[in-house]
C-alpha cells in the first residue's frame, strides 16, 4: 500500500490561498477598515477552527507538525472549504479522506438518459454494494431484469451465492474466478464504506447463508473490480463472450457497467438477435 505522507509547502500554500479567498463577513466577522489583506487574518482562521494561532502559523510557514483529521475538518470548516477542497486537503496533509455524501439508490437523470440511448449495448447500474439500481432494456434480456422488495434480492453478489439459477447462465469453469472477483470488490467496498450497517448486514448475511463466500472472505483478497470479460450463457441466443467495463462515479458508490462485444467475435451478431428477440417480445405483448 502506497505509503501517505504531508506535503507541507503544498499545504502551506493551500491553506494560505484558501484564507485570502474568505471574506470576513462570511464568517461573521467585521470586515474593518484597516486589513492590509484579502480574506481572513492567521489568527482569525485558528480561532474559528479552535486552535493555537501559533499552531497555524507553523502550518502557513510549512514547518508545523503533521494535523491530526479532526484538525483538518475543523480548517476545513473555518475556510468554508467545498468536500473536493477538503479531500485535497486531507491529501496534502498525508491523511485519507474523510468518507463523504454517497448518492444511494437515486441514479442521475443524465445517467438513466444515457442507460436509453444505448439500445444496444447492455448496460446497468449497480452500487458499490452490488446492488443493482437501473437496467437498459438489452441487459434485462441478457441478464434477467431484477425486480423485487426484499433487501438483498437485486444485489449481484448475494443472488451468485444463493441462488444457483444465476450460477447456471454462466459456464461452469468461469464460476470460482468470477467468485473471487464478487467476494473482491465487496471486500473493497466494505472498507470504503467502515462502519455502515447496510455493508456489515450484507457481510454477515452472506457468511450465514453460503460456506463458499465466507471461505473466500477470510482470504481478505481486495480488488475493485473495473474491467475483465465473461461469458453469459443465454437460453435464446446462446453463449456469448463480452467485454465488461466499469465506469465508477466520481463519489465511488455507484458505477456504470457496459457489457460490449470483443472484435472478432460472434457477440455484437448475438446481441442483435436478443434486440430483434425482445422488440418481437414487447410488440406479441401489446
Amino acid at each position: 500500500m502506497l505509503r501517505m505522507t504531508i506535503n507541507r509547502r503544498e499545504l502551506a500554500d493551500f491553506l494560505h490561498r484558501s484564507r485570502d479567498r474568505v471574506q470576513p463577513q462570511e464568517v461573521g466577522l467585521p470586515a474593518g477598515p484597516r486589513r492590509r489583506t484579502p480574506g481572513l487574518r492567521r489568527e482569525e482562521v485558528a480561532q474559528l477552527a479552535g486552535m493555537s494561532a501559533d499552531y497555524y502559523v507553523r502550518l502557513e510557514q510549512a514547518r508545523g507538525p503533521q494535523p491530526s483529521p479532526q484538525m483538518l475538518s475543523a480548517l476545513a470548516r473555518a475556510l468554508r472549504l467545498s468536500s473536493d477542497e477538503c479531500d485535497h486537503l486531507h491529501l496534502l496533509a498525508g491523511h485519507r479522506p474523510p468518507a463523504g455524501r454517497t448518492s444511494g439508490d437515486h441514479v442521475s437523470p443524465g445517467l438513466l438518459h444515457l442507460l436509453d440511448q444505448l439500445p444496444t449495448t447492455p448496460a446497468q447500474v449497480l452500487s458499490d454494494l452490488g446492488d443493482v439500481l437501473a437496467q437498459n432494456a438489452i441487459a434485462r434480456a441478457l441478464l434477467g431484469g431484477v425486480c423485487t422488495v426484499s433487501e438483498h434480492g437485486r444485489n449481484v453478489v448475494w443472488r451468485w451465492f444463493t441462488d444457483p439459477t444465476v450460477r447456471a447462465a454462466y459456464p461452469e469453469e468461469d464460476r470460482e474466478r468470477y467468485s473471487r472477483v464478487h467476494v473482491a470488490d465487496l471486500r473493497a467496498a466494505t472498507a470504503r464504506r467502515a462502519g455502515d450497517p447496510a455493508a456489515a448486514r450484507l457481510v454477515a448475511r452472506l457468511s450465514e447463508a453460503s460456506d463458499e463466500f465466507r471461505t473466500l472472505w477470510e482470504l481478505h483478497e481486495v480488488a475493485v473490480r473495473r474491467h475483465s470479460r465473461v461469458r453469459v450463457l443465454h437460453h435464446e441466443i446462446g453463449s456469448v463472450y463480452l467485454g465488461c467495463q466499469v465506469l465508477l462515479a466520481p463519489e465511488g458508490d455507484q458505477r456504470l457497467v457496459l457489457f460490449t462485444p470483443p472484435p472478432g467475435t460472434d457477440a455484437m451478431g448475438r446481441l442483435a438477435l436478443l434486440e430483434v428477440i425482445g422488440e418481437e417480445r414487447f410488440f406479441l405483448a401489446g
